[in-house]
C-alpha cells in the first residue's frame, strides 16, 4: 500500500497528484456503496425521530416556525437543539411534500458528503490511499449507517466537522501566511455550525485542533496565536448568533424547548449543555436532576447505571465505549486505532530524542485527528448527564483516518529492513480480529456466524503475514495477498452488521442503533428490556403490549399483553410514535374540531412531545404538545391556557395526571394539571365514540395522555 497518490513515500507533507484512473472509480464506488446504505429503503414508511419530523412538518407553515426550529403548527415551543440539522429537512419537504423518503433524503446526502469530504482532507495529510481506506472505514461503520438513515442531528454534525478538518489541514498545508489564517477561520466558522446543529457537542474537537495548529505550523509563535485568537473570535460569532438571534427576536416566538426559562442561553449551559457533561443542570428535560423518579414498580434493566446517561449508554468510565449497548455501534477498530496513537507517540518521541527534523504539517494532522479521537472518547465516557450510544458516529471520521494511516504505517514498516518493526502490522490485525470476535460473540444470534469468520479471517491473515517475510522468492507477492486477507479481516463485520442494518429497511426511530435488538447492538426495535442496553420495564398493572410499538426506538416492555397498548383509556397514543393515528385518535380531533368553536388550537395534548408527535404528523389540525420533550418544560404556562381559553383560541385539551415521562413532570407540569382540574371537565368518552377513560388517577404509560377535557375561561 503506497501513501501518496504518486507513490512518494510520506516522510514529509504529501503532495497530491493526480492519481491513476482507478482510485477516481474507486471513490466514486465508495461513494455510491454510502447511498446505497443509506438510502436502500427509506421510502418504506420510515418517518425517523418522529420528535423531529413533526417539528419539520410544523416548520413548513411559517417563516418563525423555520428559523427556530418549532415543534408544533401554533409556534408554542422549539425543539431542544439549534435547528439548523431541521432547515435542510423542511426544505426537502417544502419541495416534495411531507413523505418519510423527503425527511430522510438530505441525511443521505450529508452522509454520502461526509464520506467524500473525509477522503479529500484524508488525501491531503497521508495521500490518495489512505484516503481512499478512510472513506470506505467511515462508509462502513455501523452506527453511522444507522444515523444516516434517521434524522437526528448528528448526520450533519458529522459532515460540518469533517469539513473543519479539510480546512483545517488546508491551513496547516498551506505555506503563506494569509491562505493558512483564511482556511483556520473557515475549520472555526464549520465549527460554529456545528455548534448551531448540536451545541457544545460540536466544541469537542476545539482543543485538538488549537493544539495542533499550534504545533503544526512554522508561522512565528506570535502569528500563530494570532491566527487563533482570530479563529475564536470567528467560532464564537458562527456559534452564537442563532442564540442572540431567538433570544432578542422582537416579536413573537417560540419558547426554547428544553430551557428553564424560554432562552436559548439557557438551553446551552444548562440541559444541552453542561448539564450533559455533569448531570445537574436540568437533565433530563428541565426536569430535577440527572436521573428521574421513577414511579414505584418501574424497574431499569440490568446494566442501565450512572445516572441518566447510564440509563441509556451503560456506566460512565473508560469501558464505556466497549460496552455492550456501545462497543457494537462504533468500537470495531477502536483498538486498532488507539494502538496506533500509542506506536505514532513513541515513534515520535524518540525521532524528538533523536533530533531527527520533520515536517510539522503531517505531525499537526495526527494531532488533530488524535486529540478529535481521544477529547470525545473521554467526554463520551464520562458525560454524567443523557447520553445516546449513537453520539458515538461523531467518533468515526477519527477512528477511520487514525486507522487508515495507521495501517498504511505499518505497511511500510512491515516492507523494511526493521528488525521489529515489520510485526506491528501483524500485531494490528490480531487485535482488531480478535475483538471483532469478542464483540460479535456477544450476541451470537444475530450474524453469529461472523465471529468465526472473522476469527479464521484474521488466523490466515496473521500468518501469511508471517510466511511472506520468511519467503524471500516471492515476499512481494504473498505481502500483497496478505494485505488484502488483512483488511477483509478488518471491515468483515462491520460491513455485515451495515449492510444487514440497511438490508432490513427498519424504521430506527428515536435511538437509532445497528446489529442486533438490545445486547451489543443497543437500542433496535424489539429489544428486550433485560439486554445490556435494553430500555425500563414497567411495572405489573400497566395493560397490554409487547413493549415494542409500531416504529420501535425501544420503549418499556409492558408485561402481561399480547397486543399493545389498548386504545381506550391511553388514547390509543402508541400510534404517535410512528406517526400514525388510531382510529380513536382520529375520533378525539373530530370531536375537537366539530365542538371547539373555530378555536385556532383545535387540540392541547398535555404529553411528552415524542407522543404529540403522532398527532401532528398523522392530521393538518393546530395540534399543541404541552411541556416539551419530555413535558416538564413551562410552555404553555398557566397564563397562556388561562388567555387562549379567555379568547376563544383553546377549549380542548386531552390531558392525563401532569403530562409528560413518568416522574419527570416537574413543577410545571403540576400546575398545568391543576388548572385542567380547576378549569376544564371530562368529555364522557360516548360523546366521541371512544372507550372509558383511566380513572386511577395516573398518566398513561411514557406520559400518555388518557382523557379529553372541555376547558372554559
Amino acid at each position: 500500500m503506497t501513501v501518496a497518490a504518486g507513490h512518494a513515500a510520506p516522510a514529509g507533507r504529501v503532495t497530491v497528484t493526480s492519481g491513476t484512473r482507478w482510485r477516481a472509480w474507486a471513490l466514486a464506488g465508495i461513494c455510491v456503496a454510502a447511498g446505497v446504505l443509506y438510502a436502500w429503503r427509506i421510502g418504506a414508511g420510515q418517518l425517523g425521530n418522529t420528535y423531529y419530523s413533526a417539528a419539520v412538518k410544523s416548520m413548513t407553515d411559517s417563516f418563525t416556525n423555520f428559523l427556530f426550529g418549532s415543534f408544533d403548527p401554533y409556534g408554542v415551543f422549539t425543539v431542544d437543539k439549534p435547528p439548523m440539522s431541521l432547515w435542510p429537512q423542511a426544505l426537502s419537504v417544502l419541495v416534495f411534500g411531507f413523505h418519510g423518503w423527503a425527511l430522510l433524503l438530505p441525511q443521505v446526502l450529508e452522509g454520502v458528503a461526509a464520506v467524500f469530504l473525509l477522503h479529500r482532507a484524508v488525501r491531503l495529510w497521508a495521500g490518495e490511499n489512505v484516503a481512499l481506506l478512510a472513506a470506505l472505514i467511515l462508509t462502513l461503520t455501523p452506527i453511522t449507517v444507522a444515523i444516516n438513515r434517521d434524522n437526528n442531528p448528528d448526520t450533519l454534525l458529522v459532515l460540518l466537522l469533517i469539513a473543519a478538518a479539510y480546512a483545517f489541514t488546508r491551513s496547516v498545508q498551506a505555506d503563506a501566511s494569509r491562505p493558512r489564517t483564511k482556511w483556520l477561520l473557515w475549520c472555526a466558522f464549520f465549527i460554529g455550525c456545528g455548534f448551531v446543529t448540536k451545541m457544545m457537542q460540536a466544541w469537542i474537537v476545539v482543543p485538538g485542533f488549537a493544539l495542533a495548529y499550534f504545533l503544526g505550523t512554522s508561522a512565528p509563535v506570535k502569528r500563530r496565536v494570532l491566527d487563533l485568537l482570530g479563529a475564536g473570535v470567528v467560532l464564537v460569532a458562527s456559534s452564537f448568533w442563532w442564540v442572540a438571534l431567538h433570544d432578542w427576536w422582537p416579536g413573537a416566538k417560540p419558547y426554547m424547548g428544553g430551557s428553564t426559562d424560554g432562552t436559548a442561553w439557557n438551553l446551552i449551559f444548562g440541559y444541552n449543555g453542561f448539564g450533559r457533561i455533569f448531570g445537574n443542570e436540568g437533565n433530563p428535560g428541565g426536569g430535577r436532576g440527572p436521573r428521574p423518579d421513577l414511579p414505584e414498580g418501574i424497574t431499569l434493566p440490568s446494566g442501565l447505571g450512572g445516572g441518566a446517561g447510564g440509563m441509556f449508554g451503560g456506566d460512565t468510565g473508560l469501558g464505556r465505549m466497549f460496552s455492550a449497548s456501545v462497543g457494537g455501534q462504533i468500537a470495531w477498530l477502536l483498538p486498532l486505532a488507539l494502538f496506533v496513537l500509542v506506536v505514532v507517540a513513541v515513534q515520535g518521541v524518540l525521532r524528538m530524542a533523536a533530533k531527527q527534523p520533520g515536517d510539522p504539517a503531517p505531525r499537526a494532522g495526527w494531532f488533530a485527528w488524535g486529540g478529535w479521537l481521544l477529547v470525545t472518547a473521554v467526554v463520551f465516557s464520562y458525560a454524567q448527564g443523557i447520553w445516546h450510544p449513537y453520539y458515538t458516529t461523531m467518533l468515526a471520521p477519527a477512528i477511520a483516518a487514525i486507522s487508515a494511516a495507521g495501517l498504511a504505517r505499518f505497511w511500510r514498516a512491515y516492507r523494511g529492513d526493521g528488525a521489529a518493526g515489520w510485526l506491528l502490522l501483524p500485531a494490528a490485525v490480531a487485535l482488531t480480529a480478535v475483538w471483532a470476535f469478542v464483540l460479535a460473540s456477544r450476541d451470537p444470534s444475530w450474524q453469529g456466524w461472523t465471529r468465526w469468520a472473522v476469527l479464521v479471517a484474521g488466523v490466515v491473515a496473521v500468518a501469511a503475514l508471517l510466511a511472506a517475510r520468511l519467503v524471500e522468492a516471492r515476499r512481494a507477492a504473498l505481502s500483497r495477498v496478505s494485505l488484502v486477507l488483512g483488511l477483509v479481516t478488518l471491515l468483515l463485520v462491520p460491513a455485515v452488521w451495515s449492510t444487514a442494518t440497511a438490508a432490513t429497511g427498519a424504521d430506527l426511530g428515536v435511538m437509532p442503533a445497528a446489529g442486533p435488538s438490545g445486547g451489543s447492538g443497543g437500542f433496535r426495535p424489539g429489544g428486550s428490556p433485560d439486554a445490556a442496553g435494553g430500555m425500563p420495564q414497567l411495572p405489573a398493572g400497566f395493560p397490554g403490549g409487547t413493549g415494542t410499538p409500531p416504529g420501535g426506538g425501544g420503549l418499556p416492555e409492558i408485561p402481561g399483553g399480547t397486543g399493545g397498548f389498548p386504545g381506550g383509556g391511553f388514547g390509543g397514543m402508541m400510534g404517535a410514535l410512528n406517526g400514525e393515528l388510531t382510529d380513536e385518535q382520529h375520533r378525539i380531533l373530530d370531536y375537537a374540531k366539530q365542538h371547539g368553536g373555530g378555536a385556532e388550537i383545535t387540540l392541547a395534548v398535555d404529553s411528552s412531545a415524542s407522543m404529540v408527535a403522532g398527532f401532528i404528523i398523522g392530521s393538518d389540525e393546530t395540534v399543541i404538545g404541552m411541556g416539551g420533550f419530555m413535558g416538564s418544560d413551562d410552555s404553555p404556562s398557566v397564563g397562556q391556557l388561562r388567555q387562549w381559553t379567555a379568547e376563544g383560541k383553546l377549549k380542548f385539551v386531552l390531558g392525563g395526571s401532569g403530562g409528560g415521562m413518568p416522574g419527570m413532570n416537574g413543577g410545571a407540569g403540576r400546575q398545568r394539571q391543576l388548572w385542567i382540574d380547576q378549569r376544564c371537565t371530562a368529555v364522557d368518552p360516548a360523546a366521541y365514540g371512544g372507550q372509558a377513560a383511566q380513572q386511577n388517577g395516573q398518566a398513561g404509560p411514557m406520559g400518555m395522555a388518557q382523557t379529553l377535557y372541555e376547558c372554559h375561561s
